[in-house]
């Protein structure tokens, strides 16, 4: 699907575009692949990394509509991996937060539009799903907006779906890093927000395959959800400091005590296939009307049942602190 074609991804310099550039590098033979960010030193960094001739590196803002359509000119397939994350920093920098990753969701949306990409993916995450943080709120807006964007094609070629997945492992910023440092740094007890806190869990690789996967399978408006694990916060210390005691910091500003994926008010609107959920969309598209129930991968579903909700407290498979340290 890859093959001689043009592939970019926004914030590419960060875990998820070195990922994908690897496994694209890997398994097809793409025409170029762009990064595009904001930092010369992460870009020179990984230009060390992925050197081939079809990769091209592009400073640039997803705040800057202007660079932005310029960037796309040309290209088949856009993932959107640029945002500001972090829960705390957005709290105390809201106007920036609001910047990057709603007003930067719309600047891509303007420019795929303009240079007629085909398929559009854009990262989300499960804050964005009844969010109770600014980080998790200016998601859900990204994501409304990128559904809409089929509405806005007209009879245009280009087609925007989200993915919805959990906390990524070992994704730079994550807890995981930070427990290392501090075993690293010789810590007498590690914090931990609060003793039952749950988290969804997924691999860097699964993320990226899943992305992949979702470029075959979208018609367009879909919020692709993928079945993975939990994990309890007190059992990632043990698995990665069993020598060390453990002490409570409390809930930190913005942060949930379990995330959700698949919300209890979209449930009329989520179907379920062998692996993944679907969340298809609540506007109808005027030029298209698309069967999500039988997804372009061939691949069918069944509606779940009136009030489900994907919930990292409620889900069926936990991550043992054995099957945890699988991940070291």
């Amino acid at each position: 699907m890859f093959d001689n074609k043009s592939v970019m991804i926004t914030g590419g310099t960060g875990s998820f575009g070195h990922h994908y550039t690897k496994t694209l590098l890997k398994n097809y033979r793409p025409r170029r692949i762009i990064i595009f960010s904001r930092d010369e030193l992460k870009q020179f960094e990984m230009q060390q990394i992925y050197n081939e001739p079809c990769m091209r590196y592009f400073i640039g803002d997803v705040r800057d509509s202007e660079r932005m359509m310029q960037a796309m000119r040309g290209v088949d397939f856009v993932i959107h991996a640029a945002a500001l994350k972090q829960v705390p920093a957005a709290e105390y920098n809201p106007t920036e937060c609001i910047r990057t990753n709603i007003t930067g969701a719309e600047n891509v949306i303007k420019a795929a539009i303009a240079n007629e990409v085909k398929k559009v993916i854009a990262l989300s995450t499960d804050k964005a799903a009844n969010p109770i943080n600014l980080y998790g709120a200016t998601k859900l807006a990204s994501d409304k907006l990128f559904v809409a964007a089929n509405n806005m094609v007209g009879s245009g070629p280009s087609r925007f779906s989200v993915v919805r997945y959990g906390n990524v492992v070992g994704s730079r910023g994550s807890v995981v890093p930070f427990f290392k440092k501090l075993v690293a740094e010789g810590a007498e007890s590690i914090p931990i927000t609060h003793p039952e806190m749950t988290r969804f869990w997924i691999t860097l690789q699964q993320g990226v395959d899943f992305v992949l996967k979702n470029f075959e399978r979208m018609y367009g408006g879909e919020i692709f959800i993928p079945k993975i694990p939990s994990v309890r916060i007190i059992d990632l210390a043990k698995a990665y400091a069993p020598k060390l005691s453990t002490h409570i910091i409390g809930i930190r500003p913005g942060e949930k005590l379990h995330e959700i994926m698949c919300p209890a008010d979209d449930s009329h609107l989520t179907i379920e296939f062998d692996d993944h959920y679907v969340i298809r969309p609540t506007i109808k598209f005027y030029s298209k009307d698309y069967d999500y129930l039988h997804n372009k991968a061939n691949e069918s579903a069944k509606v779940v049942e009136q009030g489900f909700e994907y919930n990292s407290g409620n889900n069926e498979r936990f991550l043992s602190v054995d099957e945890i340290k699988l991940f070291k």
